[in-house]
């Protein structure tokens, strides 16, 4: 496989996970828009405004969760086009029935990420282990008070944990590694966070909520 092809095969799988995470991603659009008006009255109280630039890296952050939520937390290929054409025709079910589901736990550390070398399919899983995982380290930085790494380090490992205990018990895989990746990953867009505010400190304040009536103050609102 030439890097031409190698490039369109990651691509291409790139874009079925895409295309996996759009549901969730709608779905997670309409909980933002229908929990908008409970977070303004509250805003209202506290005296604060949230600016457009804050509510929309909110709106992109909660998309971003729930697509994530359709990649982790169903049965492998639950939100494939074909599983449910084919469970809407009654040849398969829609979940897979408990007695059918293949667990897999793997808890020697380094042992998939030392087996990336040896083909682009595990590296494409190594890779996007941590890719996905960025926005989970930056956005909260972004967004809420006070970021530290070590909240960040916090939020990996109890996110990607939870996730890899519920995969085991949906017929997926649990991966001790996949928790470093993933943790990784956090702590990378933490990463870029920190880098962004070092270079644009007015941009990243922008970010926070406002005191109303006072366009210079800034204080820290959910």
């Amino acid at each position: 496989m030439n890097f031409g092809e190698l490039l369109w095969w990651y691509l291409g799988n790139a874009r079925d996970y895409a295309a996996q995470m759009l549901p969730c991603m709608c779905a997670g659009m309409a909980v933002y828009a229908l929990a908008l008006p409970v977070r303004r009255r509250r805003l209202d109280r506290l005296g604060l405004v949230s600016p457009r630039r804050r509510e929309l890296a909110l709106l992109l952050f909660v998309m971003f969760a729930a697509g994530l939520a359709a990649l982790t937390l169903f049965p492998a290929g639950f939100w494939r086009r074909a599983h449910w054409l084919a469970a809407l025709r009654g040849e398969r079910p829609l979940f897979p029935r408990w007695a059918d589901l293949h667990r897999i736990l793997q808890l020697v550390p380094l042992r998939e990420i030392r087996r990336a070398v040896r083909g682009p399919w595990v590296m494409f899983l190594v890779v996007a282990n941590v890719v996905i995982f960025l926005p989970v380290g930056f956005f909260p930085a972004l967004l809420g008070r006070r970021p530290r790494w070590w909240k960040a380090l916090a939020t990996g490992l109890i996110a990607s944990g939870t996730i890899e205990t519920i995969q085991y018990f949906i017929g997926r895989s649990a991966d001790v590694d996949d928790v470093l990746l993933n943790t990784a990953g956090v702590l990378g867009g933490y990463g870029l966070f920190c880098l962004a505010r070092a270079l644009f400190p007015r941009l990243i304040a922008g970010f926070q909520c406002q005191t109303r009536g006072d366009d210079n103050g800034l204080s820290h609102g959910n």
